[in-house]
């Protein structure tokens, strides 16, 4: 997976949550490692307040190429932490 890949490409993502985040302005991988998972995560929850913290989970796992099942609970108490802050 290349950066300039279409968001469409991240691993954990389905169709839905790609057009959630291209509808915030996230088109490509790249775009997605500019703003983080975590400032992404909350343009795609202001606009659609059903977005789950998998979302989230997706995002930040896909970036590093894993699976979102495979982070630890350590790490989604960070995410939610940032998101919490933000």
């Amino acid at each position: 997976m290349s950066d300039e890949d279409s968001i469409d490409t991240l691993r954990n993502l389905g169709p839905t949550s790609a057009d959630w985040l291209r509808e915030v302005g996230v088109a490509t991988v790249s775009d997605l490692r500019r703003l983080g998972p975590v400032v992404a995560y909350l343009l795609v929850k202001e606009r659609r307040p059903g977005a789950s913290l998998n979302l989230l989970w997706a995002l930040a796992a896909g970036l590093e190429g894993r699976d979102w099942r495979d982070l630890s609970e350590a790490a989604k108490v960070n995410l939610r932490r940032e998101v919490d802050a933000a």
